[in-house]
C-alpha cells in the first residue's frame, strides 16, 4: 500500500446490520451517492451473520438484494473505521489499503456488543458469550454432540440455544436470571407484537429456568462442569461448553469520538434520528437495544432524513413507536438484578487482557485510578469488555474513546500523517 486514497460520498453509513441496510436503501432511493462500510465479510450484522454454519432468513436475503439493486450504493465489507482525521471525514482501513472517506451526511449504525460479567472460571477454554456462541457456530464451529449450558439474561439465550441445537448440540440448561414473574409478564405483553409471540413459541425450551444464575465454571484445562443457583439451592452439571451473556451494550465509541451526546447507554437522537452533532444520524442498537424490527425502522427514518426527505421519514413514526414500546418491555423485564454484582470472587479476573482480579479493583476510586494503577483496560480490548463489567460492578463511568478506535497498520497512520499523501 502506498499512501491513503481519498474518496467522497453524499451519505456514509457505518454498519451493515439491519439498521445500516435500511438506512442505505432509504438514502439511495433519492439518487444520492451512498457508501456502506462494515467490518464483517458480508452485510447482515450480528443477527444476520453469514457463514458455513448459518442459514440466512428470508428478510436478510431480501435486504441484501435491495442493496444490490441501487447502482449509486456501494458496500465496503471487511472495512474498519480507524479515526476521524478531519471534519466530515473518516479514515477507513481494509485488507487492501486505507481510504479517507469524505461525507456530507453520516449515519451511525454501529450496533451493540455482548455484556460479559466476570464469574469464577469465566476465562476457561469453552466459556463464551451467548451471542459469541451463536457467531462461532455460524462461522463453522462444530458442536455436534456437545453438552452446552447457556446462562445470563434476555431473549438472546433462547436464540443461542436454538442455534446450538440446530447444529447438533445438547442444551442441558438455559438459566435466565430474571424472575418467573418478569418473564411471564414479558410473555403476556407479546400480544401487542404477534410476530414476536410466534417467535417466542418456536424458541420455547423445556430446559429453560427463571431466577437461575451461574455461580462458577469448573475445570482444569477446559470446562468440565458448571455450578448454577436455582432459587435458594445450587446444582452442578457436567458440560462441555458454557455460553453466558447478560444482554447487550450499545457501541457508541465512534459517535462519542465525533462529539455525539449520549442518552442512557446509547447515542441520543431526535425524531428524525439526528444526533446532537449536525449532519450525523444514528439508528439501531447504538441508540439502545430493541431488536431487528426497531433497527430497520430507525434506519429507514435516518436514511430518508439524511437526504432531506423528512416527510418520508415521519411516515414511519408510528411503526417506530410500536417497536420502541417493545424495547421498553425488554429493558424492564430483563433488568439485571443487583445481586449479580456478587458473581466474582476476590481472585476472579475482571480484566482478562491484563490479568487484573476483582480484589485489585475493589479499592479503586474509578476507571482512571484502575487504569493508572492496575492497568485495567490497557489490553487488546481497550476496555470494551472490562469497562462494561466495571460499570455494572462498581458504577464507574466507562472510559472515553480515544483514537485509533481499532488496531491499525503503521503504514496507514504514516500515510495519513504525510502532507498531501491522500490521493484520488
Amino acid at each position: 500500500m502506498s499512501g491513503v486514497t481519498l474518496e467522497t460520498c453524499d451519505v456514509l453509513v457505518v454498519g451493515a446490520g439491519p439498521a445500516g441496510m435500511a438506512a442505505a436503501v432509504a438514502a439511495a432511493s433519492s439518487g444520492a451517492s451512498v457508501v456502506v462500510t462494515d467490518d464483517n465479510p458480508a452485510p447482515g450484522g450480528q443477527i444476520w451473520r453469514d457463514g458455513p454454519g448459518a442459514s440466512l432468513p428470508p428478510a436478510a436475503r431480501q435486504w441484501r438484494e435491495a442493496l444490490a439493486r441501487h447502482a449509486n450504493l456501494r458496500v465496503r465489507s471487511g472495512t474498519r473505521v480507524v479515526v476521524a482525521p478531519a471534519a466530515h471525514e473518516l479514515l477507513l482501513e481494509d485488507a487492501e489499503g486505507a481510504t479517507r472517506m469524505r461525507w456530507t451526511k453520516l449515519i451511525l449504525c454501529t450496533g451493540a456488543r455482548e455484556l460479559l460479567l466476570p464469574f469464577p472460571g469465566w476465562t476457561l477454554p469453552g466459556v463464551t458469550g451467548a451471542g459469541g456462541l451463536q457467531a462461532l457456530i455460524k462461522a463453522g464451529l462444530p458442536v455436534e454432540g456437545e453438552r452446552i449450558v447457556i446462562a445470563g439474561s434476555g431473549p438472546l439465550l433462547l436464540a443461542a440455544a436454538a442455534t446450538a441445537k440446530a447444529a447438533g448440540a445438547q442444551v442441558l440448561r438455559i438459566a435466565e436470571q430474571a424472575s418467573f414473574a418478569s418473564v411471564a409478564a414479558f410473555g403476556a405483553s407479546l400480544v401487542r407484537w404477534p410476530g414476536k409471540a410466534v417467535q417466542a413459541l418456536t424458541l420455547a425450551d423445556a430446559n429453560y429456568r427463571t431466577a437461575s444464575r451461574i455461580v462458577a465454571a469448573q475445570g482444569t484445562a477446559q470446562v468440565e462442569s458448571v455450578r448454577l443457583r436455582q432459587g435458594s439451592r445450587e446444582v452442578e452439571m457436567a458440560c462441555d461448553r458454557i455460553a453466558c451473556g447478560f444482554g447487550l451494550t450499545p457501541n457508541t465509541q465512534l459517535g462519542q469520538l465525533l462529539g455525539c451526546a449520549l442518552a442512557g447507554p446509547g447515542l441520543a437522537v431526535d425524531a428524525l434520528q439526528a444526533t446532537s452533532v449536525a449532519g450525523i444520524y444514528a439508528a439501531g442498537e447504538c441508540t439502545g437495544f430493541g431488536g431487528s424490527e426497531r433497527a430497520l425502522v430507525q434506519g429507514t427514518i435516518a436514511g430518508h432524513a439524511a437526504v432531506g426527505e423528512a416527510a418520508k421519514a415521519r411516515a414511519h413514526d408510528r411503526e417506530r413507536a410500536r417497536w420502541d414500546a417493545f424495547a421498553a418491555q425488554l429493558h424492564r423485564r430483563f433488568a439485571l438484578a443487583d445481586d449479580l454484582k456478587a458473581l466474582p470472587r476476590p481472585d476472579t479476573l475482571v480484566c482478562r487482557c491484563e490479568d487484573v482480579p476483582f480484589a485489585a479493583l475493589s479499592a479503586c476510586t474509578g476507571w482512571t485510578d484502575a487504569k493508572l494503577h492496575r492497568r485495567c483496560g490497557m489490553g487488546a480490548c481497550q476496555g470494551r469488555v472490562c469497562g462494561d463489567a466495571a460499570q455494572f460492578l462498581f458504577g464507574w463511568t466507562p472510559p472515553a474513546p480515544r483514537p485509533p478506535l481499532v488496531p491499525v497498520r503503521i503504514e496507514t497512520l504514516a500515510g495519513l500523517a504525510a502532507p498531501g499523501d491522500a490521493r484520488q
